[in-house]
């Protein structure tokens, strides 16, 4: 097989996207995530907290698939408000350990006027390269 489609285990189902799609040389490529849970309601409001349930929601999908965020080679970060993010550098960077640790991937951030869901302030996609067990 040339992919496979990876859904982390109890996630409410992808409609029209795949969450996750591993190739079969190892590359894993994780579809933007935003801050909500696994039944795709937000419980967090504000800047932090949803970029934390995003980096959450990241981790989850390359566990899915076998991997740690160790093997995270990129993230790219649309935000809808950039003046929220410079505000909360120093929270980003704490909350961004405690998720993922001191694994520093290359990253890019965009700014955007929206995301989908109205609710939004960020979304996050992933690649990562995962050893061919």
């Amino acid at each position: 097989m040339a992919h496979q489609i990876i859904q982390p285990e109890g996630w409410a189902p992808a409609k029209g996207y795949a969450n996750g799609v591993l190739a079969a040389d190892g590359h894993l490529f994780v579809g933007g995530q935003i801050g909500w849970t696994v039944d795709q309601k937000f419980e967090a409001h504000d800047f932090i907290g949803q970029m934390v349930q995003a980096l959450r929601n990241i981790r989850a999908v390359v566990e899915a698939a076998g991997g740690t965020p160790e093997d995270i080679v990129r993230l790219t970060w649309y935000v809808t408000d950039k003046a929220e993010y410079l505000a909360a550098q120093a929270d980003v960077g704490r909350a961004y350990r405690e998720v993922m640790g001191r694994h520093f991937p290359a990253m890019a951030m965009v700014v955007v006027s929206a995301l989908v869901e109205d609710e939004a302030k960020v979304e996050i996609e992933a690649t990562a390269v995962l050893s061919k067990a």
